[in-house]
Order: structure tokens, then sequence, then C-alpha cells
């Protein structure tokens, strides 16, 4: 999608840090904002501020651990605009640093419940509306850097739950019609409301919304913004690999295993080709 003027991008999480970085620059591109949180009041002060710089927008109060309320937040988004073109899944929240053996398991359901199981309703929702539908629309979740390696220690249910994202967005690749372009955002340290105290370090989030929607309008499927991450991130790779070289080594007809391939001939075997 490379286009956004007049197209309605809803941005859960909108109203402040990474997604109100995005709504300004979507905005600015044209596109009309809906944004959804659960603080009617950050809401509020969002819309006003996209409005003063002339951008259409509106907000609704919601909650995206909740089904209803966030097919209401489509449901706005139809009533309001006519339906939705892009989705940006950004609500999230931070885990409290404790070592795996002393984290509350209703601390870590909770965070789960924002982190991954607020994008899986965005994702169906949203989804099943758009390819009904039929037209170009595009479906971004947001990750982390914490997707690919383990940035802040005793954070594991941070760590998992961006790992499940990561794992949701790689099946709506393969799942989701070529007309909805699905893709994952992965922030670094970017100043939001999780970083506050510590923004003197961190990615100004104006200057990663404008790299993010660059790469969105590119098609991109990975959107990246970290340059060091790859330091980090090459190393596992070159591990996963080193690990395959030495004790699952390549040989002639080493598909006999393989599950895609597998399932393909099987589905074959039944169509009867």
């Amino acid at each position: 999608m490379d286009n956004f003027k007049d197209k309605t991008v809803v941005i859960t999480g909108g109203a402040t840090g990474i997604g109100f970085g995005l709504a300004k620059r979507f905005g600015r591109d044209g596109a009309k904002i809906v944004i959804g949180e659960p603080r009617q009041n950050r809401l509020d002060e969002a819309v006003a501020a996209l409005k003063e710089i002339g951008i259409e927008a509106s907000a609704m109060a919601m909650d995206v651990t909740d089904e209803a309320s966030v097919t209401a937040l489509a449901d706005f988004a139809d009533a309001t605009y006519g339906g939705t073109d892009v989705l940006i899944n950004n609500a999230g929240i931070p885990s409290n640093r404790q070592p795996i053996v002393d984290v509350p398991m209703a601390d870590v359901r909770k965070l789960f419940d924002v982190n991954f199981f607020g994008v899986w309703h965005g994702a169906a929702i949203f989804g099943k509306r758009m390819i009904d539908r039929g037209t170009p629309a595009a479906i971004y979740n947001l990750a982390s850097e914490n997707a690919f390696f383990n940035a802040v220690q005793n954070s594991a249910s941070y760590i998992a739950s961006k790992h499940a994202v990561r794992g949701l967005t790689e099946a709506m690749r393969d799942e989701f019609p070529d007309f909805v372009q699905v893709g994952m955002i992965v922030p670094g340290f970017v100043a939001s409301e999780m970083t506050k105290g510590s923004e003197q370090w961190a990615m100004d989030a104006d200057t990663f919304a404008d790299k993010v929607v660059e790469q969105i309008r590119a098609g991109e499927f990975y959107i990246v913004t970290h340059a060091y991450n790859i330091e980090r991130i090459k190393p596992i790779h070159d591990k996963i690999e080193d690990a395959y070289a030495r004790n699952a080594p390549r040989y002639e007809g080493d598909d006999e295993y393989d599950v895609p391939t597998l399932i393909a001939r099987l589905t074959a075997g039944r169509d009867g080709t």
C-alpha cells in the first residue's frame, strides 16, 4: 500500500508514544486516523493535538483484551469512515523486571492479554472484515527487538509475548490473501510511556514513525529501525546454522521429514494430482 491519502488508519494504543507518532505521520500523508485505548482523557488530548495540525481524527475508548471492545472499534471505524484500510496493532504494556521463578502468573497472563491476545483480536476481527471487503488493506503488528533477542534481562514474559507476536505475524503472512499486506514492526529503544525517564537515550517517536511509514509504503514485512540490532541477531542465526551443520547436516533426499513438503504431498494425494 503506497498511498495513504483518504485511507482510514486505525491504531490501538494510539494516544501516546509510538502509536501517536504513527498517527501524526499517517495523518500528514492524508490518512483519516482512528485511535483506541482505555483512557478517555488521553484520547481527547491526542485527537485535539491531531486536529490542531490539520489531521482528521476520531477516537474511541476501548480495551484490546476484550473481543467485544475490539469489535466495537471496528464498528466505529466502519460507521465513521466507511471501513479500515490499515490497522496498526500497537497497544502494549511492559513487564515488571523479575526472574521467571518469581513472577506472579497473574502478571504474566495480564501482559499476554494485552501484548499478544490484544494483537490476535485485532488481526482476527479487522482481518476478517478486510478479507470480506476484498480491497487492498494492511495489518501491521508491533513486536519488538525482543522478538529476535533478549534485550532486557529479567523480562521473560515481555520477551515471550513479543516472540508470540512474531509467530502470529509470520502465520498471518501465509494465511492472508495477497491484497491484505501483513507485516511486523520491530521497535528498539523508542521514547514512549514505556521508556519514561530514559527518553534522552531513546529514538524520538516521530523519527521512528517516519522510518516505519516509509517501509510500510514500500511493502516491507520486517519494519526495522535500530541498526545495531543486527549485531545481536546475527550471532543467534550463526549458532542455529552451526548446530544444524554439526548435528543435522544436509543429505540427498533430506526433505523426507520436512513438514511443508509432506503436507504438499499428502494434499496432492487427496486431490488425486
